[in-house]
């Protein structure tokens, strides 16, 4: 019997897909196993090549079977899916995955540590909490708005339409409306008191850690988004260039050019939407200080006149993303541009 050399797993709930080949490709068996069976079958394998789809578990199942000495390494599925042969099976994605594991071009996902996933399990919460606010509050707006008592938008705002809701006095608001909105502020009270919570445990945690407290020093990152970057990146060392790690965050431009003509689109959006968003609203902020600060860098304020604000937010975002690789695989801190001035005119 030939020796197997690479595994490919599919992933499920409760049934799963493995097919194995030899070094030539050769398939040499495609068979399902129950989840209970997953670990005893790789642990009776002799040590080879196993790829898997990442997604939610994949990064446990990968730490788990990497412990029998088997290299495992995880693919986006978009990589995945050009393998597939006709229609889609478990048995189909399983052979595409053991032949996209053996590419030597193919690019990999590095496997997190559970330590990671409970960093970005924090603010995956956070989000989460954010959003269910956010529907709340928008709840008691549109009902209060239905009675003709509105006020103005942003989240400072809302203290003003909660308290009417829970003034007695206010005739405007009937019995049965006050009794109903009044859960809807208490709602609103405990996911406030929620976030918070969460907000002051990961402030404390950049305090404390060194590469968060060096991402902090660049204008435009917070600890929040320091703390994304450092629970969603990994390995920052993954990437070949400042220029690759933007372009994994789907800030640059996307491509169609043909025939020796090239035609740039909009930005691709293929990487990690929280963390491209918390870039972008980390620009925005730096480009409004300097459109109001007449000392901010030139640069700014010239980019500013050429591009449209939103624009300008994109491109400030990519350079940030740019910063944040170097510092993270160079270690020091962000020095500013007139900083630099100042310190070589005095050597």
């Amino acid at each position: 019997m030939n020796q197997i050399s690479t595994i490919g797993l599919d992933l499920a709930k409760h049934v799963f897909q493995v097919h194995g080949a030899d070094e030539d490709g050769s398939p040499l068996f495609s068979r399902r196993l129950r989840r209970g069976e997953v670990l005893h079958f790789f642990s009776k394998q002799s040590r080879c090549l196993v790829g898997i789809e990442a997604c939610g578990s994949a990064h446990y199942w990968a730490r788990e079977i990497a412990k029998f000495g088997h290299d495992v390494r995880l693919i986006p599925p978009t990589y995945v899916k050009p393998f597939v042969k006709r229609s889609k099976t478990d048995a189909a994605d399983a052979e595409a995955i053991s032949e996209a594991v053996t590419r030597k071009t193919m690019r990999f996902v590095p496997v997190k540590t559970a330590e990671q996933q409970a960093e970005a399990m924090v603010l995956k919460s956070r989000s989460l909490l954010v959003k269910q606010r956010t529907q709340v509050v928008n709840a008691l707006r549109s009902h209060l708005g239905e009675l003709g008592i509105i006020d103005a938008a942003g989240m400072e705002k809302v203290d003003t339409l909660m308290a009417v809701v829970r003034d007695f006095t206010d005739v405007r608001l009937p019995a049965a409306a006050r009794f109903a909105l009044t859960a809807i502020a208490d709602q609103i009270n405990a996911l406030a008191g929620q976030i918070d919570q969460l907000d002051r445990a990961i402030v404390a945690e950049a305090k404390t850690d060194g590469d968060m407290r060096r991402l902090t020093t660049i204008p435009g990152v917070g600890a929040i988004t320091a703390a994304t970057v450092k629970a969603l990146v990994p390995d920052p060392g993954g990437f070949k260039s400042a220029r690759h790690f933007a372009a994994w965050l789907g800030l640059t431009p996307r491509q169609f050019s043909s025939g020796g003509k090239e035609r740039i689109g909009r930005i691709s959006k293929m990487g990690n939407p929280e963390l491209r968003c918390l870039l972008v609203l980390g620009a925005t902020a730096v480009l409004r200080g300097a459109r109001k600060n007449e000392r901010a860098q030139p640069w700014l304020r010239a980019l500013l006149t050429r591009r449209p604000f939103k624009v300008a937010a994109v491109a400030l975002a990519n350079k940030i993303a740019r910063i944040v690789w170097a510092l993270l695989n160079k270690s020091g801190v962000y020095q500013r541009p007139e900083a630099s001035e100042t310190a070589a005119v005095a050597c």
